[in-house]
């Protein structure tokens, strides 16, 4: 059985991006679009049983009409193709009001044959060509669901998260007790796993995860967990694989150097009777994003950063640019922004985010953010530990330490909604 699994396609993300006037969308909601019609095409055309979606179908709970109306002509092109897909419950699908339905229940309630949605823990069985297949779905469990009770809001955080792996282990394990052993079985979950190394989501995460481990998903009746919430390709069980497809295309230039795109998985009978599982990762033509450092020192910073960049400019096409400028000190107001952007795109670049320009009098942490980014405190906190040149746990320790700041602020000014992960 060959199945495709991604996971976290954000759709309507659109930083970065400017205005098509074909479709009258971001072209960054292109960028999105377009890698979501390579996984569509290859999972009809390569000859895949199914499609595995682990969840974040959208950027936020309600998208636009024309970001549902995209979405759905994908699904429906897979069901009318006969490829059956299953769609995880994200927790950026979630709405604020728990009896309020997601973006993409829709699917459920007109029963179109081979699409299934998963907003509950429960057991799927999907018929395939190579046969059935059964699947455990963990959605996005939220923090609330227990805080309704006055036994958990008393609880201690350690003992809350303890509580919280513990109810959703015991309810997985019940599922479980279900499956066919004669049959292939898969635990798709949105969660986050301990051990996980966290990509750049990390810094648009206001609220804490509740963390579990492959021991708390009862993983080893599986055949194969198929995990979505983090954006960072990787995995972390051998047997069964845990795997995180990550997300197909990237949002920031915090994902600049992670590979991008989505996860086949083979599930074959062996001689004996059992079933083995291969996986490889099948990277997708993301959006580029390159940060430039050019080199303007000397009494014309100006020709120096012209030069330095026509040195370069093969390196600009069809990317999102980000450009710094290094001059000595006073030169700061020598090299003109506006000309060193426009050559950037006539270059090719798809988009340039920002041109600043450096020198030892200037603290290179102070960066250009958009207005969306601006409002944002987990952005900006993003955006300020990139310019730091800390190593790999500083940065960590930074971003827990200030995403725990931010999320005791929120509370104190009367709450903010959990889990923008």
């Amino acid at each position: 059985m060959r199945l495709l699994h991604f996971s976290d396609l954000h759709l309507g993300v659109e930083n970065y991006g400017v205005l098509d006037s074909r479709t009258g969308l971001s072209s960054r909601v292109g960028d999105f679009l377009s890698v979501f019609d390579t996984i569509v095409e290859r999972a009809i055309s390569d000859g895949y049983d199914a499609v595995l979606f682990s969840g974040d179908a959208f950027k936020n709970r309600d998208p636009s009409p024309t970001l549902q109306r995209e979405f759905a002509r994908r699904i429906i092109r897979l069901a009318g193709a006969g490829v059956p897909i299953v769609i995880l419950i994200g927790n950026h699908d979630l709405p604020n009001v728990i009896s309020r339905a997601t973006p993409v229940e829709i699917y459920q309630v007109l029963e179109i044959p081979g699409v299934h949605v998963c907003r509950s823990i429960e057991t799927v069985r999907v018929d395939t060509r190579s046969g059935r297949l059964q699947i455990v779905a963990l959605p996005w469990v939220t923090r609330s669901l227990l805080l309704a009770s006055d036994q958990y809001r008393e609880m201690g955080e350690i003992d809350f998260e303890r509580e919280m792996a513990t109810l959703i282990s015991e309810a997985v394990r019940n599922e479980g007790a279900k499956l066919d052993p004669a049959l292939p079985a898969v635990l798709m979950a949105h969660v986050s796993l301990q051990g996980a190394s966290l990509g750049f989501e990390q810094s648009i995460m206001l609220g804490r995860d509740v963390t579990v481990g492959l021991d708390d998903l009862q993983s080893r009746g599986f055949d194969y967990v198929a995990l979505g919430h983090i954006h960072k390709h990787q995995a972390l069980g051998l047997r069964p694989a845990a795997v995180y497809a990550g997300s197909p295309e990237r949002i920031d230039f915090g994902e600049e150097h992670e590979a991008k795109g989505y996860v086949e998985v083979d599930i074959v009978a062996t001689e004996t009777g059992e079933r083995e599982t291969t996986w490889s990762f099948v990277e997708l033509p993301a959006r580029r994003f390159l940060t430039l450092r050019l080199e303007a020192r000397g009494d014309d910073p100006q020709s120096a950063a012209r030069r330095d960049l026509e040195r370069r400019l093969n390196e600009v096409s069809g990317a999102i640019v980000r450009c710094f400028i290094e001059v000595d000190p006073g030169r700061e107001r020598s090299v003109a922004i506006p000309e060193i952007r426009r050559a950037l795109l006539d270059g090719g670049a798809q988009y340039v985010a920002h041109v600043i320009i450096e020198s030892e009098t200037t603290t290179r942490g102070k960066q250009w953010v958009g207005d969306e980014h601006a409002r944002d405190s987990s952005r900006m906190l993003g955006h300020w530990v990139e310019g730091r040149k800390y190593d790999d746990k500083l940065r960590q320790r930074v971003i827990d330490r200030g995403t725990e700041l931010i999320q005791r602020r929120a509370q104190d000014v009367g709450g903010r909604d959990e889990g923008h992960g």
